[in-house]
């Protein structure tokens, strides 16, 4: 088999330079799991492609940060490396590698390597230990292992699934299906963008994949991708620009678990379930970086000592923890009065807050609104707020806020630059009477309002119990003019026409806004093209090959167009198929 006029050979090259850096050594772990004991808790992860069983950095990574929070309870529990062959890569044979790696999982060794997985998990999940729960999670070609073996498990004995990076990933809101004016170089225009820019219909199961146009993965996907018995215990991780799960085709990002703290972020949300379900008190405490912005009008001056006391106590307890805390103040911009900084994250003590807490002193505000959401934008744009750590503006006040404030910072600013720092949840603790005027503002950034006539410490613990999450989907911005700006549309693809010559030839017509075309039979990456046709020789014809096409941009990559070229009898497969044996010719 071959494809006439493919192009773009070093897109493959770069494609496997990134592949080959997921096998990374790292020291044996000394304690393995073991078939015999049965502990209240099974963790199982099931690795990538090429990744040696213990000796892998996904596996290292994932247990040290779930490990470092079970070891918080009376649990026991233990780790297991799933066994199965998981299959690599390799640089002998180029396009032997390809193939075995973005191989459909549905036949051939890549295919095999997966069932196997599968079967083995089965197996252990469903007979094994009868009262322990198990917990799951796989990296690429695990994460395969996963999300196929999911309808086949009882759901009873399993407390959470996780998969990072899945090459089968199903997404519908990423589908476009939602028309809206567009914003473009030659102005607005109407145009369809999926649900999930939105924030609009997100799969349950949507933990982290901030791509709003992610949809299926390369490799197509399971469907349903959350089988019954499942709701609220599987998750899903897709680094931004990772091509197996995204619309982009970024490998680095495809690598980048670890670095980016994907198995971290993780671990707080299994290890949440892991207590709810054995009826444990989570005392897991997210590192902090909160800032408290204190309304300094004139107005407060009967509840200023009050306020002063609870910052106070968050800021012992924020920076006993190992987070950090930076303290504001602000009146009106009407005053003229701007926000003034006493100390920020780099500077503050608690002996600095408590100093800086006494030299603030109420003044000023003519009127009931006061310069909030001016304040609130600029505390998030001054600050430099750290990755991973839980963030928190906590507001004391007694009076609403002007929207759009006078400097015309409006609502939707603040909510948007909280939602594109990770977010920052913004608290307000304000009098009984104005709580209504708060309510939206921390509900749409994810914090909560409480009053003066609360008991304001178990506001500051539950802040406290709160850990991070990285934002399910970024929302597409909205501009002035209510349009969506777009900086680059997923190109797309159509198929025309496909003319079987018997016992010769396939040419599949096609049509295709990107570039470029990725070309995938069966298990194998036969490479890209910036033709629209391709021609295949020589296919196996006892079996019904499965052809994806994959419209390319500079960028991003689009939904796959698929056909299924017919079984007919032959007796001879002349080039053997990738990964098996043998090289794909190109030309």
């Amino acid at each position: 088999m071959f494809i006439k006029k493919l192009s773009k050979i070093n897109f493959f090259i770069y494609l496997i330079g990134g592949l080959v850096t997921i096998i990374v050594m790292q020291c044996l772990s000394p304690h393995h799991a073991s078939a015999v004991s049965c502990p209240d808790i099974r963790v199982i992860f099931a690795r990538g492609s090429g990744a040696t069983r213990y000796d892998n950095e996904d596996y290292q990574t994932f247990k040290s940060a779930l490990t470092n929070k079970l070891s918080l309870t009376d649990l026991s529990y233990e780790f297991d490396d799933l066994d199965y062959p998981a299959v690599g890569v390799g640089i002998d044979n180029i396009w032997t590698a390809v193939g075995a790696y973005f191989g459909g999982g549905d036949a051939y060794n890549f295919g095999d390597s997966v069932d196997e997985g599968v079967k083995e998990l089965i197996r252990i999940v469903n007979t094994d230990c009868d009262n322990t729960k198990y917990v799951m999670a796989g990296y690429s070609q695990g994460a395969m292992v996963v999300s196929k073996a999911l309808p086949s498990l009882n759901p009873e004995r399993v407390i959470y699934a996780a998969t990072f990076g899945d090459p089968k990933i199903y997404l519908p809101e990423g589908k476009a299906a939602l028309a809206v004016k567009i914003a473009s170089k030659n102005g607005l225009r109407t145009g369809v963008i999926p649900t999930a820019c939105k924030g609009i219909n997100l799969s349950n199961y949507r933990a982290y994949v901030p791509d709003c146009y992610a949809y299926e993965g390369l490799l197509g996907s399971y469907r349903p991708y959350q089988p019954a018995g499942f709701l609220n215990k599987l998750g899903t991780w897709c680094n931004k620009f990772d091509i197996f799960c995204s619309s982009y085709y970024s490998i680095s990002n495809h690598v980048s678990y670890v670095s980016d703290g994907l198995y971290e972020d993780a671990s707080k949300t299994i290890f949440s379930k892991i207590t709810a379900a054995f009826g444990k008190e989570n005392t897991f405490i997210s590192k902090h970086d909160t800032a408290i912005v204190v309304d300094s009008t004139l107005s407060m001056y009967g509840l200023i000592d009050q306020y002063k006391d609870e910052a106070l106590r968050l800021a012992e307890k924020t920076l006993s923890s190992g987070g950090r805390i930076a303290l504001y103040d602000y009146r009106d911009l009407a005053d003229p009065y701007d926000l003034v900084e006493h100390c920020n994250f780099d500077t503050c003590t608690l002996d600095i807050v408590r100093s800086e807490l006494e030299k603030i002193r109420t003044l000023g505000g003519g009127d009931d609104p006061e310069s909030l959401l001016s304040a609130a934008f600029t505390t998030m744009n001054k600050l430099s707020w750290n990755y991973g750590a839980t963030k928190s503006i906590i507001v004391l006040t007694d009076a609403g806020f002007h929207s759009p404030d006078i400097d015309g910072t409006t609502f939707a600013d603040v909510v948007g630059l909280s939602k594109r720092i990770d977010p920052v949840n913004i608290y307000v603790i304000t009098v009984p009477e104005i709580v209504d005027e708060y309510t939206e503002l921390t509900s749409a950034t994810g914090g909560l309002v409480a009053t003066t006539l609360d008991d304001l410490s178990i506001l500051t613990d539950t802040i406290m119990a709160r850990f991070d999450s990285l934002p399910t989907v970024e929302e597409l911005d909205v501009d002035a003019y209510g349009a969506y700006a777009i900086d680059d549309e997923l190109p797309e693809i159509s198929i025309n026409n496909i003319e079987d010559n018997l016992g010769e030839s396939v040419i599949i017509r096609f049509s295709n806004t990107g570039t470029r075309a990725l070309v995938i039979l069966n298990d194998s990456v036969l490479g890209s093209t910036e033709e629209e046709y391709i021609v295949l020789n020589e296919l196996n014809r006892n079996i019904q090959n499965r052809l994806r096409i994959v419209p390319l941009s500079d960028t991003k990559r689009g939904i796959a167009a698929e056909a299924l070229i017919g079984a007919v009898s032959s007796v001879e497969l002349i080039v053997p198929k990738a990964p098996d044996t043998g090289i794909v010719r190109v030309f």
